[in-house]
């Protein structure tokens, strides 16, 4: 074979892989749309991947991610979501909370939506119904807001002696006057002067902190929400700066030096959202997946800010705590 006949077998035969690298169809997007920070979110970002990876999606090998972050502030959600909307993303994982699965819903009616944790999500209309939610949206329902009178009851074994103690919530998100209502119920069964205080900046935690205080309040129960978790740091300094027992929803505030929790797991929600999410990628519905409905509940208590706080824990709380952080 001549020289110039061989090189035009070996260019046009090194040619074939790349051309079928260039028609090969582009991955599928999720667009993750979170009301709260990078920062404070790895945990639940490789629950998510996790869950994906478990249900045959691989990130980088067959689907994508496109991340797009509130960090705290529900007003910039419409925005994004409408970003991720013009990249034509296949399916929107709705992090953090109602705020963000509300904003998804009202801005496509056509793209998959998967929330990944919603208090109650029929009463704030996200689904038509539990089994059947309809539409283009499903998801986690953690019933978070309806625990809010467990914790105050859990919170008042810790410390019997407050009679008066408080509800920490966002106004901003829809689900705080669910959780509202939970929690003056249990304030009158156990005959305790509820004070209500709320906050979605900053600034506002400190003052709400600083007006506990000057109510001499003795426990707060802190709303499980998307601003909240994003300033988890911030809100567990206030509580020990004013030496005010709190209960939270979340383990992962114990961890870093809260009192107690008691609610589910969210890294447990996050990964079943990336579950659900590939099962979308794969073909199924929205309308056809029932919301997924917590079934276990864990009490978490961290024994040294209960001994900084002067709190002596009942027997039958601690050996009733699934886990004790010492």
């Amino acid at each position: 074979m001549r020289r110039r006949q061989f090189l035009r077998v070996l260019v046009g035969t090194a040619a074939v892989p790349v051309l079928a690298r260039a028609q090969q169809p582009a991955l599928p997007v999720i667009g993750f749309l979170s009301s709260r920070s990078p920062s404070e979110s790895k945990a639940v970002m490789a629950a998510f991947r996790q869950g994906l990876a478990e249900a045959g999606h691989i990130v980088g090998q067959n689907v994508m991610i496109e991340y797009r972050w509130a960090e705290g502030d529900y007003q910039r959600l419409p925005e994004l979501a409408a970003e991720l909307i013009r990249l034509r993303v296949a399916v929107i994982l709705a992090a953090g909370g109602p705020p963000s699965a509300l904003a998804a819903k009202k801005a496509t009616t056509t793209i998959p939506v998967v929330f990944s944790a919603a208090g109650d999500p029929v009463s704030i209309g996200l689904v038509d119904s539990l089994s059947r939610p309809g539409a283009n949206v499903t998801g986690m329902g953690l019933f978070n807001s309806t625990l809010g009178g467990k914790r105050l009851e859990l919170l008042h074994q810790l410390a019997p002696a407050s009679k008066i103690v408080a509800l920490l919530t966002n106004p901003d998100n829809p689900s705080a006057e669910l959780e509202l209502r939970e929690v003056r119920a249990a304030a009158k069964l156990l005959n305790l002067d509820l004070q209500e205080v709320t906050a979605s900046t900053d600034q506002e935690l400190s003052s709400a902190f600083n007006e506990l205080s000057r109510l001499r309040t003795g426990a707060v129960i802190v709303s499980g929400e998307p601003f909240f978790d994003s300033r988890r740091a911030l809100i567990i300094e206030l509580a020990a700066k004013h030496a005010i027992p709190a209960s939270y929803s979340w383990r992962e505030n114990v961890v870093l030096g809260g009192l107690l929790s008691y609610g589910t797991s969210i890294t447990d929600s996050y990964r079943n959202a990336g579950i659900y999410c590939s099962r979308i990628l794969k073909g199924e519905k929205p309308a056809d997946l029932p919301v997924v409905q917590p079934t276990k509940f864990e009490l978490t208590i961290n024994l040294k800010t209960a001994k900084s706080l002067g709190l002596a824990i009942p027997p039958t709380l601690l050996t009733g705590a699934d886990e004790v952080i010492e």
